[in-house]
């Protein structure tokens, strides 16, 4: 595997990801912001933090299928989220685990959360974006 996820001593031990991705492999695969919309385009969750969270991974999952990887090659992820305040991480964390038991996997490389103001449609509460490195 080309990717090492570390929570180096003197940094936050963080549950939902690690600090660190140290990466050896030689193709980088840099996946656009998924939202929460379905193959055919058709919104899924709306108003539903959790269901648009799941939906956003499930795209990252397929995005990363598609380029030969899964998960386990992410480096980075950036998570954009409308309104964010900090009573809203445990619908986060579920639509994360709900998407991690679909896809079989335990997303747990170094994320950047960034609330915003609003996303590209007013119905979007969440845009995931991914980089992965595979060998």
């Amino acid at each position: 595997m080309a990717i090492t996820l570390v929570n180096p001593e003197g940094l936050p031990k963080v549950d939902l990801y690690r600090q660190v991705s140290v990466a050896t492999g030689s193709r980088l695969v840099f996946i656009a912001g998924q939202v929460a919309r379905d193959a055919d385009g058709g919104r899924v969750g709306e108003g539903d933090l959790a269901a648009q969270v799941e939906q956003c991974y499930l795209n990252i999952g397929t995005a990363l299928a598609e380029a030969g990887g899964s998960f386990d090659d992410v480096v980075k992820l950036t998570v954009y989220l409308v309104d964010w305040t900090p009573d809203k991480m445990p619908l986060f964390v579920e639509g994360v685990a709900r998407a991690a038991a679909k896809l079989g996997v335990t997303p747990a490389a170094p994320l950047t959360g960034v609330g915003v103001a609003t996303l590209a449609e007013p119905d979007l509460l969440v845009e995931v974006e991914a980089t992965a490195v595979l060998d």
